[in-house]
């Protein structure tokens, strides 16, 4: 990984895109994360510009009403006593299986193969009433916000989409990739030599996920920032999130 140069170590910045309104169905978020970046100072070559999922899923349509949610008798069991059914059963309806449960709390797998709380539907900053899911495909979502901002800015950026996920054995949430476009996910150091002299057999660096965790410094779920630009890494290449997801064969704890 580098910062300025490949290899280099140098300064990092993390600018936070303010003055974005809140967003609906429709609504060119590609155009408004481009008019927050100007205020900010403009684009550069080589920003990564981090976006929080739910601005992308609102303006994506992947917004749902309690209301409209009949709970199935399976959601009225994950609710328990304390949980509302009808986030159970929108839960469920993301969930490719049930990883953990102790009601109202679930662990899921979704679709995309994440593991996380609630399959990634959330009611925080959410319309009343209402709750917000994942995208239907976040690197697909990176890659056209992506494709507007090079097009408006003319400068060559990468896009994340991004959430808050829990980690097993750790307190506390962090953000984590679940989109990527025009960037390099996983920096592979595996046959690379370390300051001792010892090949690294393993090691594979989430650069996508530490970007991600560094922009949310400057978001957060009460600042109605939902965007930030983090500059002076450069990870500029190809892949994909998904390239994120631990292979089932491979994963201890499934």
């Amino acid at each position: 990984m580098n910062r300025r140069e490949r290899g280099s170590p140098g300064t990092v910045s993390v600018l936070p895109l303010d003055g974005i309104p809140e967003l609906r169905k429709d609504d060119d978020l590609g155009h408004e994360l481009y008019e927050a970046a100007v205020r900010a100072g403009g684009l550069e070559q080589g920003d990564v510009v981090v976006v929080a999922q739910k601005a992308v899923s609102k303006v994506e349509g992947r917004v749902v009403r309690l209301a409209d949610v009949e709970p199935s008798p399976r959601a009225r069991e994950l609710a328990g006593p304390d949980g509302d059914p009808r986030q159970l059963e929108a839960i469920l309806r993301e969930t490719l299986r049930v990883v953990r449960s102790r009601p109202p709390l679930v662990i899921a797998e979704t679709r995309h193969g994440f593991v996380c709380a609630s399959a990634g539907v959330d009611a925080s900053n959410a319309p009343e009433g209402s709750l917000v899911l994942l995208p239907l495909d976040p690197d697909a979502s990176a890659a056209r916000l992506r494709e507007r901002l090079v097009g408006l800015a003319g400068v060559d950026v990468g896009v994340i989409v991004s959430d808050s996920f829990g980690r097993a054995w750790r307190q506390g949430t962090t953000d984590v990739a679940l989109g990527t476009a025009g960037i390099a996910p996983l920096r592979d150091l595996r046959g690379t030599v370390d300051a001792a002299g010892h090949e690294l057999r393993t090691t594979q660096i989430a650069v996508a996920d530490e970007i991600a965790g560094a922009a949310e410094l400057v978001l957060g779920k009460a600042s109605a920032i939902p965007a930030a630009i983090v500059r002076g890494v450069d990870v500029r290449g190809d892949g994909s999130a998904r390239e994120l997801v631990m292979p089932r064969e491979r994963d201890l704890f499934r």
